[in-house]
Parts: C-alpha cells; sequence; structure tokens
C-alpha cells in the first residue's frame, strides 16, 4: 500500500499493520490519496538493504554495492565514516546478536526521493550485546532510520532505536 501525506509517499511494508493504518488515515487524515502499490528506486535500495545485510546470509559485500564509498551513520550518537568503517562495525554488531533480522514496517520518502525514513524491528540472539555474558536470549528491538540518497546510493543515515529499553530487559533478567 502507498499513500501520500503532505508530499511523502509512504509505503506500508506488513500487512499485519495495514488495516489500522487505513483506519487512522481515513478518520484523522481523510485528505490522503492512495497512489499505485509501485515502489520508488530509494525505498527498494532501503528494502534491500535489510534483506541483504540484516538477514542471514547477511551480504557484508552488498554494502559495497548499496552504499557511497563516503558513506556516513551517525547510530545513538556514535558517527561512523566511510563504508569500511561501516562494513567492520555491521560485521562487529551481527557477531554480539546472532541470526540478526531486520524487518522493515513502514518505509517514507519525500517526493525529491533523496530522503526516506524506516521503521523497522530486529531480532537476534544474544550473544554479548551491550557488554553483557552472552546468553542466547532472544532479542527484538524497534529503531526508525533516516536515510540520504546520493545517485541512488545510501549516503548517509541517522538512527534512533530502542536500545535502552533493550538494556534494561536484559540485565535485569541476566
Amino acid at each position: 500500500m502507498a499513500d501520500t501525506i503532505n508530499g511523502w509517499l509512504i509505503f506500508v511494508a506488513v500487512c499485519e499493520i495495514a488495516p489500522p493504518v487505513a483506519r487512522f488515515h481515513k478518520n484523522i487524515w481523510p485528505f490522503m490519496q492512495i497512489n499505485s502499490g509501485s515502489k520508488s528506486t530509494s525505498t527498494q535500495i532501503i528494502l534491500d538493504f535489510f534483506s541483504r545485510v540484516w538477514t542471514p546470509p547477511h551480504e557484508l559485500d552488498a554494502i559495497d554495492e548499496l552504499m557511497t564509498e563516503d558513506y556516513v551513520i551517525t547510530s545513538g550518537g556514535k558517527i561512523i565514516q566511510g563504508r569500511d568503517a561501516f562494513k567492520c562495525w555491521v560485521k562487529d554488531f551481527q557477531q554480539l546478536l546472532l541470526d540478526a533480522r531486520t524487518v522493515s514496517q513502514e518505509v517514507f520518502t519525500n517526493p525529491a526521493e533523496d530522503r526516506v525514513v524506516s521503521r523497522w524491528i530486529c531480532t537476534g540472539k544474544n550473544h554479548g550485546i551491550f557488554g553483557l555474558p552472552p546468553d542466547g536470549r532472544s532479542v527484538t528491538f524497534t529503531g526508525i532510520a533516516i536515510w540520504k540518497i546520493r545517485n541512488n546510493k545510501l549516503a548517509e543515515c541517522w538512527v534512533e532505536r530502542s536500545a535502552f529499553e533493550l538494556y534494561q530487559s536484559l540485565s535485569t533478567n541476566s
């Protein structure tokens, strides 16, 4: 499903949330118009990133294809600069969160398709995340990413995730 709100193109990627979203749009934002179901190039880049890098078998080499060489991500206030540094960060993170899977819930893009917002859920098994003992417990957290697209590649990203809530859950039950 694709909708437009104030010029932002929205794709709802998970069927379970479509009915509540449709009710919300109809009751709160009656001016919304539904566009065709086709995905934009920018949206597809984000969905490819999640499916190839954040879903097993974790194709880290896809980062070279999907991101600019000078890619910058700000995650939880930490800045990682450069595609190679990001690839190392992802590899390290995936060693702490085994079987990491990130599933997109919604993707929003502006009309120019140079900015994309994504709401997602990440799951995996604790293998030492936050410096806690690796115990194999299931881990689930949510996040939002704002992406900058340049020349059909991911150029920059700002990520906020429910890390504090996850840390509290894991540390109080360890």
